[in-house]
């Protein structure tokens, strides 16, 4: 990745799995850049960003098209953009509880426009600045694909997000840019911790996934690597599971049956 320049939006903390790419990336040689929202996440970000040396573009609103705009303009006096990693997803958390029937029309909108309408307009900006070659990378979850406790309108949300990044590979491979997915296993992260029930989430899956483990941060930028680099140039419009395994299982293993 030496030589390489991309933004990575989305990082929360030291264990959130954007910072977990975006280190990997970094120690392959590429050049990152940075992106957060809101104060609070921008004290947390500015010292990890320093660490690595990267390119700070800012507080970035995904709702606020004059947000994103002076972003991507931000960015484009540096010139081309190999990559872009999308890690943003958001609902309210009292709608992750309760009866999926229940949810609102408001939450379901911010659900769907955070979560996955960011992903259409951020690859709408970056696309003229990675034409001939460049790589989309989001992350979804398999709450997209399988009913999940306490996930409800998130999983609707990522269903979204998996079918975007089909429509988009479609749509963007004519300009040479590739567009996937990762969908890690349950995570000890910000973002997993306001799932309702995580802690026996994130057991079940490391007792029953084929390999008897959760996927961790190295693993993930591992994956994250390995699609934006040349060795990722003819994998498009993919969903890649770093989960042990987990998603191929139907039931659970015959000894945690109860």
């Amino acid at each position: 990745m030496q030589g390489k320049r991309g933004l990575v939006m989305g990082v929360a903390n030291d264990r959130s799995i954007a910072w977990g790419i975006a280190r990997a990336l970094h120690e392959a040689g590429a050049q990152i850049a940075l992106s957060y929202q809101g104060e609070a996440f921008g004290k947390r970000v500015l010292p990890l960003a320093e660490s690595i040396g990267a390119e700070v573009v800012g507080d970035v609103d995904v709702t606020d098209d004059a947000s994103l705009d002076a972003a991507f303009a931000k960015l484009a006096e540096g010139g081309r953009l190999d990559f872009l990693i999308h890690a943003i997803a958001f609902s309210d958390k009292s709608e992750l509880t309760g009866r999926f029937t229940n949810t609102t029309r408001a939450n379901f909108r911010n659900s769907l426009d955070i979560s996955c309408y960011s992903l259409i307009e951020v690859a709408r900006r970056v696309a003229p600045m990675m034409a001939g070659d460049g790589t989309i990378l989001t992350l979804t979850f398999e709450g997209a694909r399988r009913v999940m406790p306490h996930y409800n309108v998130m999983g609707v949300a990522k269903a979204a997000l998996e079918a975007s990044v089909r429509y988009l590979a479609a749509d963007l491979g004519r300009d040479g840019i590739r567009v996937n997915a990762i969908s890690p296993g349950p995570m000890k992260t910000l973002a997993g911790s306001a799932i309702g029930g995580a802690r026996r989430t994130f057991r079940h899956a490391e007792a029953n996934a084929p390999l008897g483990a959760n996927a961790n941060l190295e693993a993930i930028g591992g994956t994250a690597l390995w699609l934006c680099s040349p060795a990722g140039a003819c994998t498009t419009g993919e969903i890649v599971h770093v989960d042990g395994g987990f998603h191929v299982m139907g039931m659970p293993r015959p000894d945690n049956l109860g």
